[in-house]
């Protein structure tokens, strides 16, 4: 059916009549279309079915009054400075961070991804560099249930009127802020394959308000991850997902990220210490080579869990208010199974009160007793008895030569 401009205004009448967030999206759906032809008793639009903008979703126009009216509702204004971190003073850097601190100063779009164990600081790295370069961050804590509308935008529902909210990967881009997605290998793959033509630098196409989005100047993403991407053999990271190789090969740069080295660990820890007024160089010492210790049985495989650089703030804080070592790592500690938590804190015993050294003896050093008199009577009486001819000087040597012992002189006569 050929509709006539007449018709075409009733048709378009009728769907802004029932469903008003047409006029701010700018798109319509197949079932509207066929709603409004069904109340309006007529053939279906085909007409407004020309421009497919995704599945069963097509873009319409929309009258420039309205199109004015809904940029002017929509404005998001960011108060910019609550989006720059805050500077921890408690903060080492180490590893990674020069390198990333140059991707961020850089200033251009760099998509890098961060692997390496929990509780290691790979996301409180990005943010303390975006805190000291005064860099604006928005941070994006991934999971199974995050979804494509809470990652690039949605309708909602505001004062009865149904608006489009942008979600934070739009933000960061219009204002050209750093996006921290978090945990990453925690999200659906399919979820986030909207982000690749993102990951991609280029203008990005907004169906539900009808725009092209080109990312600002300074727009970039940082990921972070516990695996690579390639899941979780061991089952130690429960709900870590494979990712699309497509949506990984966006990423120009992989960083590894392992835990701090005994000495930045221990500046750590002496920090801590010091913001909780509760420095004790010895327990700082310890609990380094104690968690060392552990790492280094986890990875040769002796036990199923490890310490993290987390876990010893945590103990730092917990010896604050308890003020008890002992305590303070048990407390900690009672996250892992009953097996795991003996042999910590055993190994922890042993290394804040250790067995005294014993040297073993050298038998080698150890001479032979001299002889008494009646066991040096005996062996005479012996050789005379075997000889009784026998002359001193026979009787010296035949000694000799049966009691004789390196480096002792046997010479009684």
């Amino acid at each position: 059916m050929k509709f006539s401009d007449e018709q075409k205004a009733a048709v378009e009448s009728k769907l802004f009549e029932m469903y008003p967030d047409v006029k701010t999206s700018g798109t319509v759906s197949r079932q509207q279309l066929v709603s409004v032809a069904e109340a309006l008793n007529i053939d279906h639009p085909v007409y407004l079915m020309k421009a497919k903008v995704g599945r069963g979703l097509y873009a319409i126009p929309v009258p420039a009054s309205e199109t004015q009216l809904t940029e002017v509702k929509n404005i998001v204004k960011l108060e910019t400075s609550s989006l720059v971190p805050s500077v921890d003073p408690n903060y080492v850097p180490f590893g990674n961070y020069s390198d990333l601190d140059n991707i961020i100063k850089a200033g251009i779009f760099y998509p890098t991804y961060i692997s390496g164990p929990t509780g290691n600081g790979k996301s409180t790295m990005i943010e303390q560099i975006c805190a000291n370069r005064k860099k604006n961050l928005i941070r994006v804590n991934l999971n199974m249930m995050s979804d494509e509308e809470q990652l690039i935008g949605a309708k909602t529902l505001e004062d009865g009127n149904v608006k489009v909210v942008e979600g934070p990967v739009l933000l960061a881009m219009r204002a050209g802020h750093t996006l921290l997605l978090d945990e990453i290998d925690a999200g659906s793959a399919n979820t986030l394959l909207c982000l690749q033509p993102i990951l991609e630098g280029k203008p990005y196409y907004f169906k539900l308000k009808n725009e092209v989005i080109t990312p600002a100047k300074g727009f970039n993403i940082i990921a972070t991850a516990n695996t690579k991407g390639k899941g979780s053999d061991d089952g130690r990271y429960i709900g870590t997902n494979i990712l699309n190789e497509a949506f990984l090969e966006r990423f120009a740069v992989t960083f590894e990220q392992d835990y701090p080295s005994d000495k930045v660990e221990f500046k750590i820890i002496k920090n801590l210490m010091t913001t909780y007024n509760c420095v004790d160089d010895e327990f700082a010492t310890l609990l380094v080579k104690w968690a060392d210790g552990i790492r280094r049985t986890f990875e040769d495989g002796g036990i199923d869990e490890t310490i993290t650089t987390r876990r010893l703030t945590h103990i730092i804080r917990a010896f604050s208010i308890f003020k008890k070592r002992e305590k303070a790592i048990e407390l900690c500690c009672n996250r892992f199974d009953r097996a795991t938590k003996d042999a910590f804190l055993d190994l922890y015993s042993k290394l804040a009160d250790p067995e005294p050294e014993v040297t073993p003896l050298n038998l080698d050093e150890i001479a032979d007793p001299a002889p008494t008199s009646d066991q040096v009577m005996d062996k005479v009486n012996t050789i005379i008895g075997n000889n009784p001819t026998a002359t001193h000087a026979t009787i010296t040597d035949a000694y000799n030569a049966t009691t004789a012992t390196a480096g002792t002189n046997n010479d009684v006569f």
